[in-house]
Parts: structure tokens; sequence; C-alpha cells
């Protein structure tokens, strides 16, 4: 008898920036200068003031399991921020804290997604949401979307592809790869647009923090019945500790509650007590001045690959990422993002990664490294590209 993998294994695709990421590796073992914009991880260290609540934590013996929900005092300070920073109120009993925003996610589809349901899911998108989403044996559905809607999709679209077997749909604001934002009135439409279909609404909040012109609304502001995903990784700059929370509807409170006791017991006790610092004012100080520091280099960047051919067609409001029209460039995104690689140094996500929709004319750089890396990488293009 041959023993196989589960089926659902054959829908699952590998990060495909992972093998560039691999042979960036090798060129640099071998002694090659690469600059790394194909990771969405911001190359800030996590902020001393986190560090040090987390050895203090662990030094005190605070290491034990926590509720599966979380820490109550993490959970208070999650609601306190809703507060502080959108002027909503979010009771604490709605806050489940999460190995990361994947682990929320997990415990969302769990939740919610019966074996053949559908999800309605924009393209481009992050690509691990399709494929949690397909490991609880939901159908995931993607939505096309473009510069006629700043990538985002649009009641209008959501009414025509629902169908019987449609469960919900899943946004994210700030978007990866694309940057763009929905204003509150936007996600207002889509939740009421949900609703009237019988469905859910999820929205992923991870990149809130990182804006630049405006701040990022909250769907919480638009009904205590949408699903609400965030993450201490990009702003609060956490990537490695994993850990993220989710704003529950609190008719699902008890059942998310249980699916954590039994897939995970808890998030890491160190770590939620790390997180605490994350809300103090010291701390949101120098996250501040990093955002800042962000927005000066989309700023720098972006004019700078457009002066070399790229098309920027998504407004990029958020997030740390320029979603770029390569086609004038080349007929292969992934193969150009491989010579990119090879030839100039300089590491790229091809649009494959990110769905169907037009892969082969799309590129991502990430500018989670410093200006001058960044121009450093433009002259590298530009070398490749003649220009």
């Amino acid at each position: 008898m041959t023993l196989h993998s589960a089926t659902r294994l054959d829908d699952i695709a590998p990060f495909h920036v992972v093998e560039l990421l691999t042979r960036a590796r090798q060129l640099e073992a071998e002694g090659r200068d690469i600059i790394h914009m194909e990771v969405g991880e911001p190359d800030f260290p996590t902020p001393p003031q986190i560090a040090d609540a987390a050895v203090h934590a662990i030094k005190s013996g605070k290491t034990l399991y926590t509720q599966a929900l979380g820490l109550p005092e993490l959970r208070e300070a999650i609601a306190c921020f809703y507060g502080e920073r959108y002027g909503v109120a979010v009771p604490a009993s709605r806050i489940v804290v999460t190995n990361g925003a994947s682990g929320a996610l997990n415990l969302a589809f769990a939740c919610l997604a019966d074996p053949g349901s559908e999800w309605l899911l924009a393209d481009p998108g992050y690509p691990c949401n399709r494929h949690i989403l397909r490991t609880y044996e939901g159908v995931p559905r993607a939505i096309p979307v473009g510069p006629e809607s700043n990538f985002q999709p649009t009641p209008a679209q959501v009414r025509h592809v629902w169908n019987v077997r449609t469960s919900g749909l899943l946004v994210a604001s700030p978007a990866n790869p694309t940057g763009t934002l929905l204003s509150l009135d936007e996600i207002s439409a889509l939740a009421d647009t949900c609703r009237s279909l019988g469905g859910h609404f999820l929205v992923d909040e991870i990149y809130h923090g990182l804006t630049y012109e405006t701040d990022a609304p909250t769907a919480c502001a638009a009904g205590d019945d949408i699903w609400v995903i965030n993450s201490f990784s990009k702003y609060f700059q956490m990537t490695g500790w994993r850990l993220g929370w989710m704003v529950v509807p609190e008719a699902f409170v008890r059942d998310v509650e249980k699916l954590a006791q039994n897939l995970v017991l808890c998030p890491s006790t160190p770590a939620q007590y790390a997180a605490l610092a994350a809300f103090e004012p010291d701390t949101i100080t120098l996250l501040e001045e990093r955002r800042a520091e962000f927005r000066r280099r989309r700023d720098m960047l972006a004019p700078a690959l457009e002066a070399l051919g790229f098309k920027i067609t998504a407004r990029p409001e958020g997030a740390f990422y320029l979603y770029c029209d390569c086609s004038a460039l080349c007929t292969d995104s992934f193969a150009f993002a491989r010579d990119l690689l090879e030839e100039a140094g300089v590491a790229a996500t091809p649009g494959l990664d990110f769905g169907a929709n037009q892969p082969e004319k799309h590129i991502r750089f990430a500018y989670t490294t410093s200006v001058e890396r960044l121009t450093e990488a433009v002259a590298r293009l530009a070398r490749y590209l003649g220009r």
C-alpha cells in the first residue's frame, strides 16, 4: 500500500517567493550582496520596551499556560487601545489573543467554514488566506480586482459572484500586496452587503498603524458582527514572536475558545507579557517615528521605480509595499524577478504569489530596508534595465 498526503494538499501551493529567498541566501553565502525587497517583515528590531518586558516576565517565572483566549490583562489592554486610537468601544470579552494573525485566521475558518462552503477573497491578495481556508475544507473564490476599484472588492462585485454556497467575504485594509485602503463607508457597505446576503464578513487589519496620509478606520466601527483580525507583527514589529488578536462577534466567542483550547492551548506566555508594553506611550512614540521612516522610504522609492518604467496602479496608502505593473519591462514577472536577483542582486516578489489575476504583469517591492539600500537597489535596477 502506498501512503500519501491528504488530497487537500493538491490545492495548497508553496510560497513562490521562498524559492527566490532560498536562492538569495545561497548567493549571499557565495559572497554576493543582495538587497532584500521581497519579504514582508519590518527591518527594525522589536522595540526595547517590549523585549525588556519579555525578559522580566521570563525571569519572574511567568512562563506557564495562560487562558486559551489570552491573558486577561492583554485583552483589556487591546480593548483600551481600540478606545484610545479609534474611539470605538470593543469589550475585552470579544478579544481573542492568537498565535499571530495566521493563528487568528485558522481559528476563524475552523469555526466558520463548512466543507464545500465558498468564501470570497480579493485577487491579488495574500496567498496564505486561501490556503488556510482550504485546509479547513472551505473553497476560496477569487474576486479579480484592479485599479478601477483601487484593488479592493466592491459591493456590486460581491453580489455578482455570491451564490447559494457562499458563506462570507474576507478583505484586507491595508491590503497585501497593494497597500490600498478601504474607507469606513466602503467597509460599512461591504458589511451591509454580507448581512443582506446572510454571510460572514472578515476584515484583515494587520497593517493598521502603517498608513501614511490618513489613519485606517477599523471595521469594529461598522458593526459588532464583523470578525476583525490584527497582529503584533507589523506596526509593533514583533514578527517572530508570533502574536496577534481577533475581535470575534459575541455569539462565536465560546466556539472560538473551544477551538483554541484544542488546537493551540494558548498563545506564547512570554510574548503576551511582552505585548503589554506595546501600548505604553514611549513604545508608541518610537513606533510612530518608525512609521515616518517607512513613509520616507515609500516617497523615495515610488517615483524612482516609475522613472524606470514600472507603473504603480495601486495607491500605496499603507503597509510597506509597492505593487507594480512591470508589463512594459517584461512578459513574465516570475522570470523577471529571478533575473533581477541573479543579475542585479535585488530580490522582489513576483505577482504569481498573489493570485491568478494577471500575475505575469506584476511584481511587489517591499520598502523594508533603509533609504540608502533602496537607493542602491534603484541604481542596480537602472543598470540592469539599461536606463
